[in-house]
């Protein structure tokens, strides 16, 4: 295998230059992470006209793009953990045991563990990028709209036992964010559904509107109840190193995480919320014996983390080798490589090796320089659970109404999210998880595309959902995680019934 353009990479990127250029990235990509609504793809999208009139050289601009998303992937994790606020997509499942983990007073431990986490899975994922990206270029190929129909069926499957004691609720969440991936307009037949002849909801509801709303001002509210109630929130923040017991508990989720992450990244239009919402199923399937995911389990806390960076590097594949963006971020940064007339695809690593090898050996070191960036940070980050609360619940609506305002310049979009909140606020007060409805909404959009498409290209015929390898080898998947478990479940309760009649 020849790897010299990497090499000739990892000199490119060590220059002076561009070490500047991707700590500078890498810091402020953790900024844009942890506050709530930005993300990676605004992110980039604010500084790569900075970047492209300061005349950097192309392989300077991706350096600096990659290390703001990989730094994004980083930084949402923060205000996940302490705030239970989520500042990315793929930062909604870091919230289930890295919020609980808050609260016992283990913030610091929880930052130190997700940090390492990342690390490890960013650089599991740029080590993937590096060796196979020809190789998985090939499988993304195989993915046509049928399969990633079927691999959301199968993401689908995997929510069943993902949160709670309760899988009712789980199930009602995952319909509510499917019911609500449906408003908006029907793009196969141009009728507005479930818009209420309201035109600001033309569009749909954001992804931005949606997961502000369920968490952020959720959040708020039930901080302001606890304090009404007299409850004092848990603020201790604890050891601000993680127990070297916990972090070698976690080193099977962590490398389970990033090889998950950075498979699911691969394929075209995924992204760190699938990867995150798989590796935490598959983690919890595994290793929750005692039902202690949910409840503040290291495991759960970093097998979604590792795979959120992994898949941030697994969605170079096919944007490197086949000129197709692996995720929105990645969708910006071809931009970035069209405004210098570079096209990217199968010729790109022969034509141009020192933006190839540049932006992955930058993936390496920007990885270093972001754990030697977190890891300090970690005991100002967990400062901000000693705000009082009259500046930490009118911080939380501020950085809401301002993310939100800022990115669709709408008062009817800061008022839905409101009243999303308002409904989020009574969904948890009832016991139902924020998670699954985030997940429904965002698959049950990937899911109906890809349907409507594969229908579209068989005339009509459903039986394209089983004609290829994949589609059926993700149906036997599928059908195993929505079975064996309910059969494992019956077959414990029936032995433990024996052993009670035996005693």
């Amino acid at each position: 295998m020849n790897l010299d353009y990497l090499w000739n990479g990892f000199a490119v990127a060590l220059t002076a230059q561009n070490l500047l250029i991707g700590l500078i990235g890498a810091f402020i990509g953790t900024m844009v992470g942890a506050l709530p609504a930005i993300g990676p793809i605004n992110g980039i999208a604010l500084l790569l006209p900075i970047a492209y009139t300061m005349g950097l050289p192309p392989e300077s601009t991706m350096i600096l793009l990659a290390a703001i998303y990989c730094g994004a992937e980083y930084g949402g994790r923060i205000s996940s953990i302490l705030l239970n606020v989520p500042g990315d997509a793929g930062a909604v499942m870091t919230a289930l045991d890295g919020n609980p983990m808050a609260r016992q007073g283990r913030a610091g431990e929880a930052l130190m563990l997700s940090g390492l986490a990342s690390f490890v899975g960013g650089m599991i994922g740029a080590t993937g990028l590096a060796l196979f990206a020809p190789l998985l270029s090939g499988i993304a190929i195989g993915f046509g709209p049928a399969e990633y129909f079927v691999l959301m069926v199968f993401a689908f499957a995997t929510l069943g036992s993902m949160v709670g004691s309760q899988p009712s609720k789980t199930l009602i969440g995952c319909v509510l964010g499917l019911m609500l991936a449906t408003v908006g307009l029907d793009a196969t037949s141009g009728a507005y559904r479930f818009t209420f002849n309201e035109p600001e909801l033309g569009d749909g509801i954001e992804f931005v509107v949606l997961v502000i709303g369920l968490f952020s001002i959720s959040e708020a509210l039930l901080i302001l109840e606890n304090q009404a109630k007299g409850h004092t929130v848990i603020r201790h923040m604890g050891r601000m190193f993680a127990r070297w017991s916990d972090i070698v508990r976690s080193t099977g989720a962590t490398l389970r995480g990033s090889f998950i992450g950075f498979i699911v990244g691969v394929l075209p239009g995924t992204g760190a919320s699938v990867s995150s919402a798989v590796s935490y199923t598959t983690e919890k399937r595994i290793s929750d014996t005692e039902g202690t995911f949910g409840k503040g389990d290291v495991r759960g806390l970093a097998a979604p983390e590792a795979a959120n960076n992994a898949t941030a590097c697994g969605a170079f594949v096919p944007m490197l080798t086949l000129g197709v963006p692996g995720s929105g971020t990645t969708a910006v940064m071809l931009g970035a490589l069209m405004l210098y007339n570079i096209q990217p695809g199968p010729m790109l690593i022969a034509e141009r090796p020192e933006i190839v090898g540049g932006l992955i050996a930058s993936l390496f070191i920007g990885n270093i320089l972001l754990l030697l960036l977190n890891l300090p940070l970690v005991n100002i980050f967990a400062r901000l659970l000693t705000l009082p609360n009259w500046i930490l619940v009118p911080g939380i609506l501020i950085l809401s109404i301002i993310g939100v305002y800022s990115t669709h310049a709408s008062v009817f979009a800061v008022l839905l999210m409101l009243a999303i909140g308002m409904v989020g606020w009574l969904l948890r007060k009832a016991g139902f998880d924020m998670a699954p409805i985030i997940l429904g909404f965002v698959l049950g959009n990937m899911m109906e595309v890809n349907l409507r498409n594969a229908l579209a290209i068989s005339g009509g015929d459903i039986a394209i959902l089983f004609q290829s390898k994949i589609s059926l080898i993700l149906w036997g998947l599928a059908a195993a995680v929505a079975v064996i478990p309910a059969i494992l479940a019956r077959r414990a309760r029936h032995k433990k019934r024996m052993a009670a009649q035996a005693g």
